[in-house]
C-alpha cells in the first residue's frame, strides 16, 4: 500500500490537532477542578432556603454568634458573599463536613465543597465519619446534590451557621443561607 506525502502530511496534522485539543481538555478540567476548590463551585447554589433544618441537628446552647447578632462573612462560598454583612438566624453544634461527589443531574464532579453536616448525611448516625468514607447525601444546598455519592474529604467538629445577607457584587438578598462555620464569620463592628 503506497500512501502519499500528502496524505501522510494530513495524517500527522490531525494528529497533531487531536493531541493538542487533549492537552487543551485536561488543562481546561484542571482549572474548572482549581476553581472548584477556589468555592466557584456553589454557582449553582441554592440562595435562599427555608429555616427547616435536618431532623436531629441541635441548636447550639452557647454559640460565639446569637441568632440576631450582626457578622461579616469571611468566606466566598457564593460570588458577593466575602465581605457581606449577615444577621445569623441559627446556630447549631454538629460536624461540618468538606465532600466531593459528582452531582445526580449529570453535571461535572465537584470537589472540596463546603459545607455539608452530620445530619444531611444518610445513615451518618453519631459518629464522625473519616476522609475517604464513601457517603449518600441529603442536603439539598445546590441541584444534583441530594442522592448524590459523595467523598468524605475532611471533617470538623464547629458551630454551623445559618444567615441572612445581602450579595456584595449583585445586591441579592439572600434568606437562609446553609451553612457557614464559626471561623468563616466576624464580629461587625
Amino acid at each position: 500500500m503506497k500512501v502519499s506525502k500528502k496524505a501522510l502530511g494530513i495524517l500527522m496534522l490531525s494528529l497533531v490537532f487531536v493531541l493538542s485539543a487533549c492537552g487543551n481538555n485536561n488543562s481546561t478540567k484542571e482549572n474548572t477542578h482549581e476553581n472548584h476548590s477556589n468555592s466557584s463551585s456553589h454557582e449553582e447554589m441554592e440562595h435562599s432556603g427555608s429555616t427547616d433544618v435536618p431532623e436531629g441537628l441541635q441548636e447550639s446552647k452557647n454559640p460565639k454568634y446569637k441568632v440576631g447578632s450582626q457578622v461579616i462573612i469571611n468566606t466566598s462560598h457564593m460570588k458577593g458573599m466575602k465581605g457581606a454583612e449577615a444577621t445569623v438566624t441559627g446556630a447549631y453544634d454538629t460536624t461540618a463536613y468538606v465532600v466531593s461527589y459528582t452531582p445526580t443531574n449529570g453535571g461535572q464532579r465537584l470537589d472540596h465543597h463546603k459545607w455539608v453536616i452530620q445530619e444531611e448525611i444518610k445513615d451518618a448516625g453519631d459518629k464522625t465519619l473519616n476522609p475517604g468514607d464513601q457517603v449518600i447525601l441529603e442536603a439539598s444546598h445546590m441541584k444534583g446534590m441530594k442522592g448524590a455519592t459523595a467523598e468524605i474529604d475532611s471533617a470538623e467538629k464547629t458551630t454551623v451557621y445559618m444567615v441572612d445577607y445581602t450579595s456584595t457584587t449583585s445586591g441579592e438578598k439572600v434568606k437562609n443561607h446553609k451553612w457557614v462555620t464559626e471561623d468563616e464569620l466576624s464580629a461587625k463592628s
